[in-house]
C-alpha cells in the first residue's frame, strides 16, 4: 500500500478474483511498538493517552521486539515498519530503530512528525531509513488542531517536518479524509506535494476502534464522508482519477468473481507480510483485532504464528448466506473497503456486509462510468 508512489485507491488484495499460489514467505514486518500517542485524533482507532502507565506496562520491551524481528529475519523478512500510535514517544525508539537496520532490514516509519528532535534526524542521518511517511491532518493550524485536539501541535508538526526536510530525509506524505478536513483537501494535497516528489496519498477510510469505545466509534462516524462525497474528492484529485480509471477495468469487472467456496478470508492477510502488536499480540494485518485470529507471542513464536495459525485463520468457512450471495458475487467489490477486519469492527462478525461500504462501491462505480 505504502510503496506506490501515486495517490492511489486502496483495494483490498481479495483473491475472489486472483489466486494466490506457492509458498507463503514472511517478507514484510509491521512492528506497533506503542498505542499511545502525542496527539488525540478525532478519527483515531488505537491511540491512547501517552501518558497511560497500564498500556506502557504492556507494551514490548525493546529486548522482545528485536527478538522477535530477528525471527522474523531468519524466516526471510526483508523489509519493517515501525508504527504506533506515536512511534517516537518512546524514549527507546532509537535502541529499537539501529537494532532492526543492524538486522539487515529496510525500516519504514509513521510518525506525525510532533515529536522529531535532533536526536531522530541525526539517527536517520546515519542510518538512513527506507522512508518516513508522516501523517498531515491539515494545512492551517485551525484544521490540523480541529483534528489533533492539541493546541500547538500544527507548530510542533511544522518543525519537526522541516527538521526531516532541510535535512534530506526521505518523506512521504498520507492524509485522511474527513468531515473535519474535507473543505482543506486541495491545500493538503497542495503542501505535501510540494514537499516531495516522490509519494503522496489520502485515505477515505475511518475504522472503528479496536477497543470498541462507543464514544470515540461516535466520533468517528461522526467524522465520516458520504458515499457521493467520497467520490466527488478522488474525481476531483487528478492522480486519484487516473489511477482509478487506469485500473477501471479490475474495479468494475463483467461477471461475478471468480466462486472460492465458503472462505472468509479471500483477501491477502497473512500473505507475505504480519503485524506485531504493541502488547505482543500478533495479527495477520494491522486491522485484523477478532480474538480468533489473535495469537499470543508472549506464550510462543512468531515461526509458530506464521506458519501453523495462519493457515487455520485462512480456512476459516461463512455460513452467512447473505455474504455468500452477496460481497462474495459481487462484480464491484474492488471498489468496495469491505474486508473481514473491518467487518468485525463494524458488526462484530467477520462475515457481514456493511451497507456503508456497499454505497460507496456504488458511489465510486457511478462516479467512474460518468467519467470515462
Amino acid at each position: 500500500m505504502r510503496k506506490n508512489n501515486v495517490s492511489r485507491l486502496q483495494l483490498p488484495d481479495f483473491p475472489l478474483w486472483k489466486k494466490m499460489d506457492g509458498k507463503n514467505i514472511l517478507i514484510d514486518m509491521e512492528l506497533e511498538i506503542t498505542a499511545r500517542c502525542n496527539n488525540n485524533c478525532r478519527h483515531c482507532y488505537i491511540n491512547l493517552p501517552a501518558g497511560d502507565r497500564k498500556a506502557m506496562g504492556r507494551e514490548l520491551k525493546a529486548s522482545e521486539i528485536t527478538g522477535i524481528a530477528l525471527e522474523g529475519v531468519k524466516m526471510g523478512a526483508m523489509s519493517c515498519l515501525i508504527t504506533g500510535g506515536e512511534p517516537l514517544l518512546r524514549k527507546d525508539f532509537p535502541e529499537i530503530y539501529l537494532s532492526l537496520k543492524k538486522m539487515g532490514l529496510l525500516v519504514s516509519v509513521f510518525t506525525n512528525a510532533v515529536l522529531v528532535e535532533k536526536e531522530h534526524v541525526d539517527l536517520f542521518c546515519n542510518y538512513p531509513p527506507r522512508d518516513i511517511e508522516v501523517s498531515v491532518y491539515g494545512a492551517t493550524r485551525e484544521t490540523y488542531e480541529k483534528v489533533t485536539r492539541k493546541p500547538g501541535s500544527f507548530d510542533s508538526f511544522t518543525r519537526g517536518l522541516k527538521m526531516l526536510l532541510d535535512n534530506g530525509i526521505k518523506v512521504r506524505f498520507k492524509a485522511v479524509a474527513m468531515r473535519s478536513n474535507l473543505h482543506e483537501m486541495p491545500l493538503i494535497a497542495a503542501f505535501c506535494r510540494e514537499r516531495t516528489k516522490d509519494y503522496f496519498r489520502f485515505d477515505p477510510m475511518l475504522n472503528l476502534r479496536f477497543d470498541g469505545n462507543r464514544v470515540r466509534n461516535r466520533e468517528i462516524m461522526e467524522e465520516r464522508l458520504l458515499p457521493e462525497e467520497i467520490a466527488e474528492l478522488e474525481k476531483s484529485d487528478p492522480e486519484r482519477i487516473g489511477s482509478l480509471k487506469k485500473d477501471c477495468e479490475m474495479l468494475i469487472t463483467k461477471t461475478a468473481p471468480e466462486n472460492t467456496g465458503k472462505l472468509i478470508f479471500g483477501c491477502g492477510a497473512g500473505k507475505g507480510a504480519c503485524t506485531v502488536g504493541w502488547d505482543g499480540t500478533f495479527r495477520l494485518c494491522s486491522s485484523l483485532c477478532h480474538p480468533d485470529c489473535i495469537y499470543n507471542l508472549k506464550q510462543g513464536s512468531l515461526g509458530d504464528a506464521y506458519k501453523n495459525f495462519v493457515p487455520r485463520v485462512r480456512r476459516m468457512a461463512s455460513e452467512n448466506r447473505e455474504f455468500l450471495e452477496n460481497c462474495g458475487r459481487c462484480r464491484i467489490v474492488n471498489l468496495c473497503m469491505w474486508c473481514p477486519a473491518v467487518s468485525y469492527l463494524e458488526t462484530g462478525k467477520l462475515d457481514e456486509p456493511v451497507d456503508y461500504f456497499c454505497r460507496i462501491a456504488g458511489a465510486r462505480e457511478e462516479m467512474l462510468k460518468q467519467d470515462l
